[in-house]
């Protein structure tokens, strides 16, 4: 999937998907108004707005991957509060997901990070909407803080069927999807982590799963910056 052909092959068959259902159900409620009931009506409505979204989701995406390209995309490091960057992140993905709660351990020796805000922010909304999406209703998805070393360690973790150990390194590669129960029913483009995994490189930290028990944890680690080093990039801004 590294070649030009084969991400353009890729791309046409995940937008094909959600076009020829609205198109679908457009065209059947233009030419069969009159016969639909309204609970009919709202339903097809709903499919329409739900492909949407999902065709809205996969366009962005496909933009963050060729941003990605070396020269693409540059970051913007700026000193920011991990509390004030996940807090919203969290709000926004509890809301698509009220039957799931969600907790938040957030550790005051980790406060202050040196990230490019946007990207955190959508490294994170892809962790925890990740976490909501393939786990069972009415669990809990828990995020933390804590320090580790000379890094900052931020956990998003679920309580679903799991990831197989012999998959952890393939769920961050482009267009990878694990065949499961939940997954079969969520639709997605297998975009997600591999983007994640990118941006948490290009600030210079690290990510990894572990998974069992019923219980998946996604780990990003990023770098702490010495005094000298975060004088060094406020003198860059």
């Amino acid at each position: 999937m590294d070649n030009y052909e084969d991400f353009i092959s890729t791309v046409s068959h995940e937008l094909r998907t959600p076009l020829t259902s609205i198109r679908g159900f457009a065209q059947t409620m233009l030419e069969s108004w009159d016969k639909l009931d309204d609970d009919s009506k709202k339903k097809f409505l709903k499919i329409i707005e739900d492909q949407s979204n999902r065709l809205i989701g996969l366009v962005e995406n496909m933009l963050s991957v060729t941003k990605l390209q070396p020269g693409k995309d540059i970051l913007v490091l700026k000193e920011a509060n991990l509390k004030y960057l996940i807090e919203p992140v969290i709000d926004i993905v509890k809301s698509a997901y009220p039957t799931h709660k969600f907790e938040f351990d957030f550790s005051e020796k980790t406060s202050t990070v040196i990230v490019d805000k946007d990207k955190f922010q959508q490294i994170m909304t892809n962790l925890i909407e990740n976490a909501a999406k393939y786990s069972n209703e009415n669990t809990t998805v828990k995020v933390s803080t804590e320090p580790a070393g000379d890094y900052v360690s931020i956990k998003v973790s679920d309580h679903g069927i799991g990831i197989l150990p012999e998959n952890y390194n393939k769920i961050f590669t482009k267009f990878s999807r694990i065949d499961n129960p939940l997954t079969r029913k969520v639709q997605g483009s297998g975009l997600g982590l591999y983007i994640t995994k990118n941006l948490v490189e290009k600030m210079n930290g690290r990510i990894s799963v572990i998974s069992g028990e019923g219980e998946t944890t996604f780990e990003v680690l990023l770098p702490v910056m010495s005094v000298e080093e975060q004088a060094r990039v406020k003198c860059n801004l």
